[in-house]
């Protein structure tokens, strides 16, 4: 039974040969992250998006194929995590290095994948409503605009909440604010401004596909 339900994916992926290449990368990534995470308990719960996010986009692949644009993109922001999640966001090595390079008052690591979670994935999205939906340019724009905003919001909240719930100093690995008690905010807007550039830039892209 669980051969049958794969025998479509297995098919995509054997006509596919960049998606193959792309999931054994991030599948070596993973599991070199995967090996001695800074913290344990943080590194399941960061990664419980890519619990979720890998079998979807599995199944998705069999059915609704996106370009090789768009999964290197999901690829490239789904790196970035796991990164993140190794060490948390907040001890990033290459987050120090920016830090004492240029003088910043924290490691902004998270701040760098929370902008690039908007920067990478609103193409993909958009190409999703783009290619599987009615909609035209300016709505899938739009709606993928309101994706990228909604989606940052939520997961900030689900951050709240996840934190709430287990023992302090995993919440505050976590959460990864720094003592800014502004981090949340910040870090909806830079998806939502990530988002919103790649809009820009793709406009014409989407516009000459109509």
């Amino acid at each position: 039974m669980i051969t049958s339900a794969l025998d479509p994916v297995l098919s995509s992926f054997r006509h596919h040969p960049l998606v193959r290449y792309l999931s054994l990368f991030y599948a070596v990534v993973w599991i070199v992250c995967a090996f001695s995470p800074l913290y344990r308990f943080d590194w399941l719960l960061e990664n419980l998006l890519i619990f979720i996010t890998i079998p979807w986009l599995a199944f998705e692949f069999s059915r609704r194929p996106l370009s090789d644009v768009s999964y290197i993109l999901i690829i490239a922001f789904l790196t970035l995590h796991t990164i993140g999640s190794h060490y948390t966001y907040a001890e990033v090595p290459v987050g120090f290095w920016l830090q004492e390079a240029l003088s910043l008052s924290r490691n902004h690591y998270d701040r760098i994948v929370h902008f690039a979670c908007g920067l990478l994935l609103a193409y993909p999205i958009r190409e999703t409503f783009h290619r599987h939906s009615d909609m035209g340019p300016v709505l899938s724009g739009f709606v993928t605009f309101t994706v990228i905003a909604a989606a940052s919001a939520v997961y900030e909240i689900i951050e709240m909440i996840v934190a709430a719930l287990v023992s302090p100093d995993a919440a505050m690995a976590f959460l990864g604010v720094q003592g800014d008690v502004f981090d949340a905010q910040k870090d909806s807007a830079l998806a939502i401004g990530g988002g919103l550039l790649t809009l820009m830039l793709t406009r014409r892209h989407f516009k000459n596909r109509v």
